[in-house]
């Protein structure tokens, strides 16, 4: 059954519809097109998760995110991800410093450009997996340890990173288990004729339209709060659930197209993520409650860097994307029986 949602619950999901909008024309100023993507990056915030955006360089993905930061009032620091990046390059780390009344020597915590709100990992994959593992720790801890010494992370915290699909030379491939971190894996296409014209304009123009902050931290932690608040059906429950296990090859639930084709399948934590993304899709869209096409939307961008296709899905021309809407249309007719 679905429960209705408190009063007091209805009220600040509108005001995050409202703010919703509100930002998206924020963006508009700066960011021509790429309305999904905007709309993927909000949820991510709204959930409480990290994305991984996905693009040939020039796509402003860079222009994005700190656009975004503006808009939400929040701090903001990019990291230029190299192969010579060390973990205490982003961490921080402990200094010696003399006590100017004791005069004795101390040592004290520097914190690096991990301390922040938003974090733009740009080109996450060319870093060693050393200093990776210090940012997987700090997604998923919200923490990071130096000198044995645990120190928290800004609230609100996101990781924002991005990768360049065309360039694998000197990298270092992110681990499942890193990737599994990023609520969404996003893809930026390019521009459409018309955008691009616009993009043209704006970029060789000397007007610069300003960004105004339409929320702040604490708003974005009441709005995360809520998100977790919206009833879910038991049939959409059941609807999330059976997309994930469809795609796990070698188990008695697998789909005979998921054994074919994939080599790994998502695991419970993508059928969480699904019903949290689509709870934060529901509101966006305008109702207070999630339904199976709030699934059917998120499901591409949860899947797929969680579902790994093998050779003879790539020998046969099959994307990762045409797996995904396959899982969905056979979890559709398994919950419809």
């Amino acid at each position: 059954m679905t429960a209705a949602a408190p009063a007091n619950d209805v009220e600040l999901i509108q005001k995050l519809r409202d703010s919703h909008s509100k930002l998206r024309k924020e963006i508009a100023k700066v960011i021509v097109g790429q309305e999904q993507v905007v709309d993927q990056l909000l949820m991510a915030i709204f959930c409480r998760s990290h994305a991984l955006l996905m693009g040939v360089p020039g796509l402003a993905k860079t222009l994005l995110v700190s656009t975004l930061s503006q808009a939400v009032d929040l701090s903001f620091k990019r990291i230029q991800f190299t192969p010579d990046l060390m973990p205490s390059d982003i961490t921080g780390g402990e200094v010696i410093q003399d006590d100017p009344e004791t005069r004795q020597r101390m040592f004290k915590f520097l914190p690096g450009p991990l301390f922040t709100n938003i974090l733009l990992a740009d080109e996450i994959n060319r870093t060693p997996p050393k200093t990776q593992a210090a940012l997987l720790e700090a997604m998923q801890e919200r923490k990071c340890s130096v000198g044995g010494v645990d120190h928290p992370m800004k609230n609100p915290f996101f990781v924002l990173a991005t990768q360049n699909p065309i360039e694998q030379e000197g990298t270092y491939p992110l681990p499942e288990a890193q990737l599994d971190r990023f609520l969404f894996l996003i893809k930026v296409d390019y521009p459409s004729d018309e955008e691009e014209e616009l993009i043209m304009r704006m970029g060789t123009s000397e007007q610069k339209n300003p960004v105004h902050a339409v929320l702040n931290a604490a708003d974005i932690i009441e709005l995360q709060q809520v998100v977790r608040r919206v009833p879910v059906s038991d049939k959409v429950f059941q609807f999330a659930k059976r997309i994930t296990r469809l795609s796990r090859p070698g188990t008695p639930d697998a789909a005979d197209f998921a054994t074919k084709w994939l080599t790994w399948g998502a695991g419970p934590r993508a059928s969480m993520n699904l019903i949290l993304a689509a709870k934060a899709h529901a509101i966006l869209r305008g109702s207070n409650h999630v339904s199976g096409d709030d699934v059917v939307a998120v499901a591409t961008p949860i899947l797929r860097h969680r579902v790994i296709p093998n050779f003879a899905a790539q020998s046969e021309g099959i994307t990762v994307d045409e797996v995904i809407r396959q899982l969905v249309r056979a979890a559709a007719k398994a919950v419809a029986a």
